[in-house]
């Protein structure tokens, strides 16, 4: 059915409305990383008038930058590579043996799933410190496996669509389980795996909660911790800290533009097939 044209008319001003508002704090932030301090101070939502790249220079040629984004890019490829492995390997061996432990076992995901990871922040840093895991990235991504039942709900429900003929077929031809994942069950999940690497890869680049508690070292810190670390306790360069900010944020934007189609395809395909 049709909307009228003046609903249609209504629900693209709202919108463009919407996107107004949305886009005022990303305008200010753009625009005062090109303006000196006093020239923020004194025009804080003026276009610069002077095009200033000082900010730009001193970030790009900072080392601690560099630094902090291998350490992220490090932590975030490994973490997530990781999560949908063993979300994926889970998912599959739940889905394919029915039992009253695997029953068990996904209640206990599903408890740990619904409790929040800021109340466990205390156990679980005196755990890692009994590994030596504080302070090293290792760590990080140790906290951040914890994802992995993430995967694991989404990968699972999206499994329960499958042609499981192809795996009892596989079966019948001899081929074992490990085989079966990963010749037959793993290029039939590829559009949700990419969905939730897609998912997992922005929460982990961006968060700020696991690398403030358990990175303390300079040279160990994420990019977010290094936003965070131009913050002074006393005066702030903020068109400094907007510029970080945005060199922080230019990754993961390229990121999404890149893959933003796999988010609703991925989340689709599940629920179209069969």
């Amino acid at each position: 059915m049709t909307r009228p044209l003046w609903r249609r008319i209504l629900l693209s001003v709202a919108m463009i409305l919407l996107a107004f508002f949305v886009a005022i704090p990303l305008y200010f932030v753009l625009i005062n990383t090109f303006k000196t301090q006093a020239g923020m101070v004194a025009a804080p939502l003026a276009p610069p008038g002077e095009l200033f790249l000082g900010n730009y220079a001193e970030v790009f040629t900072d080392p601690r930058m560099y630094r902090s984004f291998l350490n992220t890019l490090y932590v975030t490829a490994v973490a997530v590579i990781l999560q949908l492995i063993v979300g994926a390997m889970a998912a599959y061996a739940m889905i394919t043996r029915t039992s009253r432990l695997n029953t068990v076992i996904s209640g206990v995901l599903l408890i740990g799933f619904i409790i929040p990871g800021q109340s466990t922040l205390i156990p679980l840093y005196r755990t890692l410190v009994g590994f030596k895991l504080v302070n090293d990235l290792n760590g990080l991504i140790v906290m951040y496996m914890g994802g992995a039942i993430f995967c694991y709900f989404l990968v699972q429900g999206y499994m329960r669509t499958l042609p499981f003929e192809m795996i009892e077929a596989a079966r019948i031809d001899g081929a074992g389980s490990f085989r079966i994942f990963w010749s037959v069950v793993l290029p039939l999940i590829k559009p949700i795996l990419v969905t939730v690497g897609v998912f997992q890869t922005m929460w982990v680049w961006n968060d700020f909660l696991v690398p403030t508690v358990f990175i303390s070292s300079p040279d160990k810190r994420t990019v977010v911790l290094q936003v965070y670390n131009a913050v002074s306790e006393f005066t702030t360069d903020w068109p400094m800290f907007m510029t970080v900010s945005v060199v922080a944020l230019i990754p993961m934007v390229v990121f999404f533009v890149f893959t933003q189609r796999h988010i609703v395809s991925g989340l689709l395909a599940g629920g179209v097939k069969g």
